[in-house]
């Protein structure tokens, strides 16, 4: 097992991979902008250093600083989290070249699941549904015509390196593709560096439901079952539960089955998120896969009982899984709402400034993932992510109950939040009848609620 970890972010997802260190015996090491002094992961690690300034390149997206950090301070691995440099296979490699093990999937399967054109092609070879489109990169507007005409509108344009919603355009008509396609090649452009799209058939009123699965390095794959996250805002999940209201037994083995290919056909280990599209008549169609631990991986361990950062750092270390599929079972219910410094009356703008009075929700079945505290102030420069409640209960009701409960508890001033959006949604009649899909936000009405 690893004597020394460094943890390359910052945030809740850092605080929530020191706890997992501590609970293993491992000495954490946090990294830390000028901005983040003062930071929760800061002061919590065991050890901490500071690699720059606020700016990410100069500091989370510098790979340079953080992997001399972690040669500094005798680190034998490195924990990515989410975002920043997590799903880079250069970092990856760099970091193998430096003597250091990357807590993650092997580089060759996250370029391969990166680029989502090729990732789509993996997937066929497996015999995993795609959602009908183009065969890899669409060169030119004159070949997404070509495509359009074979696969019929409405159509998706996407970035193949694109995530967060970026780089996507939906397209009705014939007239609006040319414009569209063009768009969408620049905003990839601009967003990640590459400008290469591909093309898929849109499907109407889907629901977003993505398998958890964990590998280890002797070829041993299992799924951790699913998440609902159809309830999203631009693309971004807000809310996250388990079971899907949707998914019956049999489609859940099935689904699970495909994910679990899918890995296998990618050479992964480590801890990733397998994405499909569920159709009004229950088809399913794989999407993309995440190559990284999920925001919403405290869903899965509520209802498995895992720590799946835990898992990560024990396949990393080279340790067999200690389950098979058999071994693991749904037990509850689970939800996860995301809390955002954002001010939903003002079109949801991001908002930073100081945290002048804070009550954490608790009680039965409740859970916060957080690095705040009082009179932390919420810096500009980054996500605008602050916690997340997850609750998990015996069924569904239950939780919707706890949720309702703790997102009423759950008081933050001095900046705005999401905090009474989210509990109006989990009011809502539809959602709770579990009657939603992705365009749930845009199919109903909330009234705006101020800081």
């Amino acid at each position: 097992m690893f004597k020394r970890i460094l943890i390359a972010n910052r945030g809740e997802i850092a605080v929530r991979i020191i706890r997992t260190c501590r609970d293993l015996g491992i000495i954490s090491v946090a990294v830390f902008s000028e901005a983040d002094r003062d930071s929760m992961h800061a002061q919590i690690a065991d050890e901490a250093v500071c690699i720059g300034p606020a700016a990410l390149g100069e500091s989370y997206l510098n790979a340079g600083r953080i992997l001399a950090a972690a040669l500094a301070v005798g680190a034998d691995a490195v924990h990515p989290g989410y975002g920043f440099l997590s799903e880079n296979a250069h970092f990856a490699e760099c970091a193998a070249a430096c003597g250091l093990t990357f807590i993650g999937p092997p580089p060759e399967a996250i370029r391969l699941l990166g680029d989502k054109a090729r990732a789509i092609q993996t997937a066929r070879a497996a015999g995993v549904p795609v959602v009908p489109g183009s065969e890899g990169v669409v060169p030119d507007a004159e070949r997404a015509a070509a495509v359009a005409r074979e696969i019929g509108y409405p159509l998706l344009i996407k970035a193949v390196s694109g995530g967060g919603g970026r780089g996507i355009r939906l397209v009705e008509e014939p007239s609006a593709l040319a414009a569209a396609y063009t768009a969408a090649c620049a905003e990839a452009q601009a967003g990640f560096g590459d400008g290469s799209v591909y093309i898929e058939r849109f499907l109407r009123r889907p629901r977003h439901i993505e398998f958890q699965v964990l590998g280890d390095q002797y070829e041993r794959i299992v799924h951790l079952f699913e998440r609902e996250c159809s309830i999203q805002r631009r693309h971004q999940k807000l809310i996250e539960e388990s079971p899907s209201p949707l998914l019956t037994a049999d489609l859940r083995a099935e689904m699970g089955a495909a994910a679990v290919r899918l890995a296998q056909a990618a050479g992964y280990s480590g801890a990733g998120t397998v994405e499909f599209l569920v159709d009004e008549n229950r088809a399913f169609y794989f999407i993309e896969m995440n190559p990284r631990i999920q925001v919403e991986h405290p869903v899965t361990e509520c209802v498995t009982g895992l720590d799946l950062v835990a898992e990560q750092i024990r396949i990393a270390a080279g340790q067999p899984l200690g389950l098979s599929q058999a071994d693991l079972r749904q037990r509850g219910h689970a939800i996860e709402c995301r809390v955002n410094a954002e001010d939903p009356a003002r079109g949801f703008l991001p908002v930073p400034g100081p945290i002048r009075t804070l009550n954490l929700p608790g009680g039965p079945g409740v859970r916060v993932d957080a690095a705040i505290y009082q009179d932390y102030v919420v810096p500009p420069y980054y996500d605008s992510l602050l916690a997340k409640l997850i609750v998990h209960g015996h069924d569904r009701d239950q939780a919707l109950a706890r949720a309702r409960r703790a997102m009423a508890e759950f008081h933050v001033e001095g900046v705005p939040t999401t905090t009474d959006f989210q509990l109006q949604i989990l009011r809502e009649p539809d959602f709770v009848a579990g009657d939603f899909s992705i365009d749930y936000l845009e199919t109903h009405t909330f009234p705006p609620v101020g800081p």
